[in-house]
């Protein structure tokens, strides 16, 4: 891979980072429908000629979902996406262009756009439901780990590992996915405070759970976007279910970094990885003991989001020689 193609990768990455961790606070914040249409706000190209349009809309409902402040996080999300958007376009564009080897990931990376340009905008038009806001956060996250392949593939130093800990880092990575989704099901359906108390929920170890509702995609109309509708039973096991993933990928990447440190060059990684997955797990209790404080809260988003490049650049390394 070329050296200019791969800061262009380089970039692109550090850019989705922003992205996804700007996601975050934009959902956090209750901004995701700042500007209720798609791609523009009010049909306008930003919210400052879109202003009568905003301003009306909070005379006519002072607790809705519309502010100037709320329209101007929603626009500035998007414009970064599309910035990413384009970015990942002249990636791809050059890749092919040059014949290089990273063409067929960078053709993912475009379908990938596409799918999260549809997803951005079905999560406005539908009102966030929590399926497609998931989606939205899935995909993101997907466009990070292979934008992350693909400038660090060049880079990535043969490491001798056994086959064991090369099975052991990419079951980790695969957990960690399925953690990210469900972090994101629990912020869809603002359950994250449903259990206000640690290591108990509701006071009881295994409270009242209705996991088929909880995690029922297709809901009936009565449920809101946000999960307002669903029994406080449905809310509590989509946070059993994240405090349980979250104790099971804590469990596994604790054995994973302490083979990595038994491995000759992967000790400062191994290191990195116990660093991020104390901050991780400090940033998951205090979500908790400080009853969701907004920082904190976009602090765990973006404590998943340097995991997940942690393991994909683990993983790239124990498969180096795959590449040769």
């Amino acid at each position: 891979m070329s050296a200019m193609t791969q800061r262009l990768a380089l970039a692109a990455t550090l850019l989705a980072l922003c992205v996804v961790v700007l996601g975050a606070y934009v959902r956090l914040s209750d901004a995701g429908l700042g500007c209720p249409d798609w791609p523009g706000c009010y049909g306008k190209l930003s919210p400052a000629h879109a202003s009568p349009e905003i301003h009306a809309a909070l005379a006519a409902d002072p607790n809705g979902p519309v502010t100037p402040a709320k329209a101007w996080k929603e626009m500035i999300h998007r414009y970064l996406a599309s910035t990413l958007g384009v970015l990942i376009v002249v990636l791809a564009v050059r890749a092919w262009s040059l014949r290089e080897a990273v063409r067929a990931p960078v053709a993912g990376l475009l379908a990938l756009v596409i799918l999260q340009g549809l997803l951005g905008r079905w999560t406005v038009t539908l009102l966030l439901k929590p399926v497609v806001v998931s989606a939205h956060l899935l995909g993101g996250m997907a466009l990070l780990a292979l934008l992350a392949w693909i400038a660090l593939h060049a880079l990535a130093p043969r490491i001798i590992g056994d086959a064991n800990l090369r099975r052991l880092a990419a079951f980790a990575l695969m957990v960690l996915i399925v953690q990210i989704a469900l972090g994101g099901w629990v912020s869809s359906n603002a359950a994250a405070l449903v259990c206000p108390d640690l290591p108990t929920c509701r006071g009881a170890w295994w409270p009242a759970a209705d996991f088929a509702r909880g995690f029922a995609v297709l809901r009936d109309p009565s449920v809101g976007g946000d999960g307002n509708g669903l029994s406080i039973e449905a809310l509590t096991a989509v946070q059993l279910a994240h405090r349980i993933g979250a104790a099971l990928l804590t469990t596994i990447l604790l054995w994973l970094v302490s083979r990595m440190l038994m491995a000759p060059g992967l000790r400062r990684l191994a290191w990195t990885l116990l660093g991020l997955i104390l901050l991780q797990v400090g940033f998951g209790l205090a979500n908790v003991i400080l009853v969701l404080p907004l920082p904190v809260a976009v602090a765990h988003n973006a404590g998943a989001a340097l995991l997940l490049v942690a393991l994909v650049w683990l993983n790239l390394r124990l498969h180096a020689g795959d590449r040769r």
